[in-house]
C-alpha cells in the first residue's frame, strides 16, 4: 500500500508519497507485460546487431562511427537497464525474503548476461583499432560529444581478450565469483542469536543486523552482549568464507593473469577511469597521517572514562541527541540546507519526493541501511532509507539526496553513454551534502549537544577515510599474500586483517579476541578494492566545501563537477577547476581540515570538563 504525507513549511505545499512509486517502471507484474517487455530488449538488440556486427565501416569513418554511436546510445539509454529487471532488483530491496523475486532475479540476470554478451562486440571492436585511427576519432569535432567515451575504451584495450574469451569470463564470473560471495552472504544474513534488547532490556530473538547495530548501543551491556553474539556468527562462518575468500582470490588471479594486468587494484583504477599514481598518492597521504585517527580514539575513551575502547565501542555515539527527527522535521532541515546551496537542489528533492523516488521507513525484510540506486538516462533514480527518527537519520538523507541530485544533473547536461559517475568520485556529492547539513544542525546546538555532534562528524570521517583506506592496505596486502602463497588459511587472513586496523586505531582501541574475524562479514572486500572511493570522495568534497565557504559563487564550479558525469577523466574535471588531484598536497589539505575539527573538539571538551 502507498503511504502519503501532507507536509507543509514555508517553502512549499506538496503531498508526497513516502514509499517507492515502481509503477514507473512496470505498471503491473503480469507475465505478459513481462515478456513484452524482454522481447522487446531482445528485438532491440538483434536490430542493432543486425546493422552493425557486419559491418567494419564504422571502425575507420568518424561519420559512420558517429551514426553507430548514436544507435548504440539510443539503445543504452533505453534498454541498457531494462524496466524489468531495475524493477524487480527494488523489489527485492523491499522485501530480501521474497523468493519469487529472487527467482524472477536469476532469471533476467541470465537473459541480460546473454544480452550483454551480444552487445559486447560493438565497443571490444572499437577498443581494438589501430593508434593511428584512434587519433583520428580522438580529434574529430563530429565525435566530440563521444570523445571520453572512446578514450576509455582505448585505455581498456591494452588489457581486453578476444571476443570468445570476454564472454567465457562474463558467463563464468556468476560461478566463480558472484555465487560465492552471494553464499556468505546468504548464511550470514539468516543468522540469528538472543541478545539483550535495547529498548526492553530483556533477552529476545535478533538477526545479525539488529545485532551488528546493536553494537553502538549506548548501554554498556547490550553492546557486549551483542558484540558477543556477533563474534559467535563471524567465527562461526570464518571456515566458510575462507574457501569462499581463496576462490575469489583465485578468480581475480586468474583474470588478471589472462589480461596481463601487473597489479591485483589495477583493474580497479581502469574501471574508475583514475590514474594508480593518483590512488596510491592518497593513499600514502591519508596512511602517514593515521596518527590522526589513533587521537581521536584517544579522544573517544577519554570521554567514556575508559583507558582503552573495546573493538567493537568504534562507533559508539558519544552523549545523547534528545531531539527525535520525524521525516518531516529532515526534509524541512534538509530542503533548507539544500534552497541555501542552490534553488535547483531543492528543486530536485521536492520532485523526488512528489514522484515517490524516496521509501523512507524500516519494514521487515526490508535492506538494512540506506542507498541511492540508478539505471540508464531515461529512468527514475531511486533512494532508499530506514528513517527511525534519529538524527543521523536526517544525515543519511542528505547523503542519499546527494547522489540524487549528482545524476539528475548529469541527465540534464550529458548523453547517454557519459552519464554515470566514476566510482572513484561517487562519494563526492553525497558528502558535500551531508556535511554541509551537519554544519546546518551545529548552528542552533548548544556546547553538549555540539560536542555529541562534532564527536559523530569525527567519527564519520574517521571511518570515512582512515578506517577505508587501512583496509585498502589490507586488500592490497591480502591479495599479494596469496599470489605468493596460493593459499590463505583463515588464521593468516585474521592476522593481515588485524595488523593493518590496528595500524589506524592505534592502542586505544583493544584487540578483542574474535575481531580478527570481522573481514568475514566486510562486503565491500569482495568487489576489490572498492574503498579506496570513501576516502577520495570525502576528501575531494572538503576541498569544494571549503571553497564554498569562502565564495558563495563557487557553487556554480560545483555544478559543472557535478554535470560532468564520464564526460572526462575526474582527474581533468578538477584539472578545470583549478584542482590537481595528482598533488599530495591537495589530499593533504582534506586530512589537515579533519586534524583542525580534533583540536576543535578536544578544545571544547576541556571547556565542559570532559577530560
Amino acid at each position: 500500500m502507498d503511504h502519503y504525507i501532507v507536509f507543509v513549511d514555508t517553502m512549499d505545499n506538496i503531498m508526497y508519497q513516502t514509499s517507492w512509486n515502481l509503477k514507473q517502471l512496470l505498471d503491473s507484474e503480469n507475465d505478459e507485460l513481462i515478456s513484452k517487455q524482454l522481447k522487446d530488449l531482445r528485438k532491440a538488440t538483434n536490430a542493432f546487431i543486425s546493422k552493425w556486427e557486419g559491418s567494419t565501416e564504422y571502425l575507420t569513418n568518424p561519420e559512420v562511427l558517429y551514426k553507430a554511436l548514436i544507435d548504440f546510445e539510443n539503445w543504452q539509454n533505453n534498454y541498457g537497464e531494462n524496466n524489468v529487471g531495475y524493477y524487480f532488483s527494488l523489489k527485492s530491496a523491499l522485501d530480501e525474503t521474497d523468493s519469487n523475486v529472487k527467482a524472477k532475479i536469476n532469471q533476467i540476470t541470465d537473459f541480460e548476461t546473454k544480452i550483454s554478451n551480444d552487445m559486447q562486440f560493438f565497443t571490444m571492436r572499437i577498443a581494438k583499432i589501430s593508434k593511428e585511427v584512434q587519433k583520428t576519432f580522438l580529434e574529430s569535432k563530429l565525435l566530440s560529444p563521444y570523445k571520453h567515451f572512446l578514450e576509455s575504451l582505448f585505455v581498456e584495450a591494452k588489457y581486453l581478450l578476444s571476443e570468445p574469451e570476454e564472454k567465457i569470463l562474463n558467463l563464468k564470473s556468476q560461478t566463480s565469483h558472484s555465487n560465492w560471495v552471494k553464499m556468505t552472504s546468504e548464511f550470514l544474513s539468516k543468522e540469528e542469536a538472543i541478545v539483550l534488547d535495547e529498548k526492553t532490556k530483556k533477552k529476545i530473538k535478533k538477526n545479525i543486523s539488529e545485532i551488528s547495530s546493536q553494537m553502538n548501543s549506548v548501554n554498556k551491556d547490550v553492546r557486549k552482549d551483542s558484540a558477543k553474539a556477533f563474534n559467535k556468527i563471524q567465527s562461526k562462518y570464518a571456515e566458510i568464507a575462507e574457501h569462499e575468500f581463496n576462490s575469489i582470490l583465485q578468480d581475480k588471479k586468474i583474470n588478471d593473469e589472462l589480461r596481463k594486468i601487473d597489479r591485483p587494484d589495477l583493474a580497479r583504477h581502469i574501471s574508475d577511469d583514475i590514474s594508480s599514481e593518483v590512488v596510491d598518492v592518497m593513499i600514502k597521504s591519508v596512511s602517514d597521517n593515521f596518527q590522526i585517527s589513533k587521537d581521536y580514539y584517544k579522544l573517544k575513551a577519554k570521554l567514556f572514562s575508559q583507558k582503552k575502547l573495546e573493538y567493537y565501542e568504534r562507533n559508539v555515539p558519544y552523549g545523547e541527541f534528545q531531539k527525535e527527527y520525524t521525516f518531516e522535521n529532515s526534509v524541512e532541515l534538509v530542503k533548507t540546507t539544500f534552497n541555501n546551496l542552490d534553488t535547483e537542489f531543492s528543486e530536485i528533492f521536492n520532485k523526488f519526493l512528489e514522484d515517490g523516488n524516496i521509501d523512507v521507513f524500516p519494514n521487515k525484510g526490508k535492506h538494512s541501511g540506506a542507498f541511492c540506486i540508478h539505471g540508464t538516462i531515461n529512468q527514475p533514480t531511486f533512494v532508499l532509507l530506514n528513517h527511525d527518527n534519529k538524527l543521523q537519520d536526517v544525515l543519511t538523507l542528505a547523503h542519499e539526496l546527494g547522489h540524487g541530485i549528482n545524476n539528475e544533473l548529469i541527465k540534464k547536461s550529458q548523453n547517454g553513454l557519459n552519464f554515470g559517475t566514476p566510482l572513484s568520485t561517487a562519494e563526492v556529492a553525497s558528502t558535500f551534502m551531508e556535511d554541509f547539513v551537519t554544519d546546518e544542525l551545529l548552528k542552533s546546538c548548544d556546547d553538549g549537544t555540539k560536542l555529541s555532534l562534532m564527536m559523530m562528524k569525527l567519527n564519520d570521517d574517521v571511518s570515512t577515510i582512515f578506517r577505508q583506506v587501512a583496509c585498502y592496505k589490507f586488500e592490497q596486502e591480502l591479495h599479494l599474500q596469496f599470489r605468493k602463497d596460493g593459499y590463505l588459511p583463515k588464521e593468516k587472513i585474521g592476522e593481515i586483517f588485524s595488523k593493518h586496523m590496528k595500524s589506524y586505531m592505534g592502542s586505544y582501541v583493544k584487540k578483542m579476541k574474535g575481531s580478527e574475524n570481522w573481514w568475514v562479514y566486510w562486503s565491500h572486500i569482495r568487489s576489490f578494492f572498492y574503498v579506496y572511493s570513501y576516502a577520495s570522495g570525502l576528501l575531494i568534497s572538503k576541498s569544494l566545501q571549503n571553497q564554498v565557504k569562502s565564495d558563495n559563487s563557487y557553487i556554480s564550479k560545483v555544478k559543472i563537477f557535478m554535470s560532468a558525469g564520464t564526460s572526462k577523466s575526474p582527474q581533468d574535471i578538477f584539472m578545470d577547476l583549478g584542482i590537481d588531484i595528482s598533488k599530495k598536497d591537495f589530499w593533504q589539505k582534506g586530512i589537515e581540515e579533519i586534524q583542525d575539527l580534533l583540536l576543535e573538539t578536544e578544545m571544547l571538551a576541556r571547556k565542559l570538563k570532559k577530560i
